[in-house]
Formats: structure tokens, sequence, C-alpha cells
């Protein structure tokens, strides 16, 4: 039997870390976990997306401060509809008035079925951009590596000059863009009237492309963990 219940951010840890392909913890406000009977056996998160522009571009700016992110999405087993009932139920969960915003990395080879599965709507591809890398810190996100020198003018050349050759730019992968609506009917209208994206026709891909891809974003590494015992908080 499963059940969807709130957990701590200690939970999602060695989820987070150890299965997502990203293998590096986001902003996290909000945390569920999945269990089966008294087993914790998958997480997904939600948090501030990063990105000012990105928060202001779904619905404006007077709506930026109600865009989620649904960041992580790590199932130990990944069974069948496990990830579809996580999502779903956890949405359930989540504060009124919510604009969630997630992505399904094309990279990775995902389409996005567990958001298909969940009734997002879907605003197609990301578009084009590049990221900026330096050597021996690639784990690092693109947006953290451009803070470095946040506010000055000419930050490339500012980079170029402290890492030289080290820096570099890398193309990024364009991601599918999924938005869920959280509230009442009145709310969603209002928000539908005021998104600045298109709703367009879910991409096709493999029927078990949920199951290939281990849902959203995610893979497991090729590293021996364990995962400590889990109970319901």
């Amino acid at each position: 039997m499963y059940s969807v219940s709130k957990v701590t951010r200690n939970d999602c840890r060695e989820f987070i870390i150890d299965i997502h392909y990203a293998g590096r913890f986001p902003s996290v406000s909000w945390a569920f976990g999945l269990y089966e009977n008294e087993s914790l056996v998958g997480v997904v998160t939600y948090g501030t997306p990063s990105s000012g522009p990105l928060r202001i571009g779904i619905a404006g700016k007077e709506r930026s401060h109600e865009v989620i992110e649904l960041n992580r999405l790590c199932l130990l087993n990944n069974k069948k509809n496990e990830a579809s009932y996580l999502v779903s139920k956890s949405l359930r969960m989540l504060p009124r008035q919510k604009i969630v915003v997630s992505y399904a990395d094309t990279s990775q080879g995902h389409i996005g079925t567990v958001y298909q599965a969940t009734n997002f709507f879907y605003c197609g591809l990301s578009a084009k951009r590049t990221d900026w890398k330096v050597k021996g810190k690639e784990h690092l996100h693109g947006q953290t590596i451009a803070d470095e020198f946040r506010g000055e003018p000419n930050r490339s050349q500012l980079m170029r000059d402290k890492y030289g050759d080290k820096f570099y730019l890398k193309d990024r992968s364009r991601k599918h863009r999924y938005l869920f609506i959280v509230g009442s009917k009145k709310y969603k209208k209002q928000v539908m009237n005021d998104l600045n994206y298109t709703i367009e026709d879910y991409p096709k891909g493999k029927k078990n492309d949920e199951k290939q891809t281990r849902g959203i974003e995610s893979r497991v590494r090729q590293k021996t963990f364990e995962f400590h015992s889990s109970k319901k908080v």
C-alpha cells in the first residue's frame, strides 16, 4: 500500500544526491515522500526557481512570487505509476495559489510522461542558451558560476581574466516546459489569462518513457549506495 506525506530535507538527501543525475541539492521549500508500507521509496521536492527572469516570464512580475518549481523527483525502484501517484498527491498538499513549473531534460531522453499523466500544461521547449563553465567546477550550475561577478560590468571578461583557459561556454540542453496551477477555478482562470506561454500538444515518445527515464530527469547512477531505513514523519 502506498501513501504520501511530508518529509524532511534530510530524508531527501540520499535520494537527491545518490539517485538524481544532477547530484546536487536544489532550493527546497516543500518535500514529500512516497511510502510503500513503512518504507520511503521516493521523494519529490518543490522550491523557488533561482532565476528571477524565469519567474517573471511565466505570468508577469505581479505573479512571480507565486511561481515554484518541481525541481526533483527521485524514485528508488520506479515501479509502474509510482511517479504519477507521488506527483499528483503532492500537488494537492501544496499551498494554494501556486504556479508550478517543471522541466523534462531532452539530454536525458525525457519528454515528461509523468507530467502528462498528471495533467500539467505543456508550454514548449526552453530557449537555446549557453552556460558559463569553469574546468574543475563542472558540478556547479552555470548560474552559480555567472553570479561570481554579479553586478559587475563586463562579467565575461572578468571571468576570463580570473580563470583564463579554464573558463568556457557550453550549450545548454533544451528542456520540455510544463506548468500546473494550484488553486481555485477562479485563480486558475486568472493565471491562464496572464500566462505568457502558449499551451501546446504534449510531445510524443516511447510508451515506457517514464519507466526508462526513472521519472523526471532522473536515473540511477552506476555506484553502490545504501539507503537508511525511513519511517513516516
